[in-house]
């Protein structure tokens, strides 16, 4: 089993990368999911992880972490997600609660006491997982990986920076220089995996509530992502993490050097990714470029149906 902790702001993409870990397909063992200010504010990204807790049977920790970014006042993108955050599906109040204390102490203990390594698994902006880093440096060691969902060499909230490091660039600059190994899925891939009407359609003939509710969520996001951005469905930018650590071999990868621009008046939240090595800078992340995209939708049938049988 491989020892994981979700960092995330549900968001229908996160909810998506939920499922994923917590559908059973692969072998991953949640230590907790810790919620981060990004696609709204950290409350409401709370209370829809309680919920989507709550809709897979899943118990696991969900403790809530940090309300704005390191440095800068928080951005948030309700013109996206919805005023919720995961608008669209409508899931009842949660009973579960939240488990007490802050997502940093919470990441920091949970790596320090764990008798294997640690895979953390953000997938909203990187404001508890660089704090972590600096009030504990220790974790470093018991840390296996950190396999991010942000950046790109273009961007979507400016034109050169994707909103999840552009909210945090700061934040995003320890991590990247944390010399934890880092595996990265920017926009370069994660637009590679658009839920088309095709793809919803395939989801739709999937009879369980999880189905639903994913079918719910991608009929949501893609009508934004047309109307926003004029695609032909949301991508599910987040679910490239998680299908990741299931199958790792549907993405092609290079070891290549990124740093983070924080200075530039048009450049911050920039991810540099030195594709030609041109800088003479060593590698120090493992850049996801492409993907299967036959077999990504093909795993993720497969872990819809998963949950047929009480679900």
């Amino acid at each position: 089993m491989r020892n994981v902790i979700l960092d995330c702001d549900p968001g229908h993409d996160d909810a998506i990368s939920i499922i994923i870990a917590a559908s059973g397909v692969g072998d991953l063992n949640i230590l907790g999911i810790t919620t981060v200010a990004g696609n709204v504010e950290v409350e409401k990204n709370t209370i829809n992880t309680l919920k989507i807790c709550e809709l897979l049977g899943l118990d696991v920790p969900v403790v809530q972490g940090a309300r704005r970014p390191l440095v800068k006042e928080s951005e948030i993108a309700p013109e996206i997600h919805g005023e919720t955050g995961m608008d669209g599906p409508v899931l009842p109040d949660p009973q579960m609660q939240v488990t007490g204390g802050h997502a940093v102490d919470f990441i920091i203990e949970q790596v320090m006491n764990s008798s294997g390594p640690v895979t953390l698994v953000p997938t909203g902006p990187l404001t508890n997982i660089a704090m972590a880093l600096i009030k504990e440096p220790r974790i470093i060691e018991n840390i296996d990986e950190i396999v991010l969902m942000g950046g790109g060499t273009f961007g979507n909230w400016t034109p050169a920076a994707e909103f999840n490091i552009f909210v945090d660039a700061e934040a995003a600059k320890v991590v990247y220089e944390s010399n934890v190994p880092v595996t990265m899925f920017g926009l370069d891939v994660t637009h590679q995996v658009i839920a088309t009407d095709d793809i919803i359609e395939r989801v739709s003939k999937i009879d369980n509530r999880i189905a639903v509710f994913v079918k719910e969520l991608l009929i949501f996001f893609g009508e934004t992502y047309k109307n926003h951005f004029g695609f032909n469905g949301g991508p599910i930018h987040d679910a490239c993490t998680t299908m990741y650590l299931l199958k790792p071999e549907l993405f092609k990868t290079e070891y290549l050097n990124v740093t983070v621009e924080t200075k530039g008046e048009y450049s911050y939240g920039m991810t540099v990714i030195d594709t030609l090595s041109v800088t003479g800078r060593e590698p120090n992340t493992n850049v996801a470029l492409g993907v299967n995209q036959d077999g990504f939708w093909i795993l993720f049938e497969e872990i819809l149906k998963s949950f047929d049988g009480g679900q």
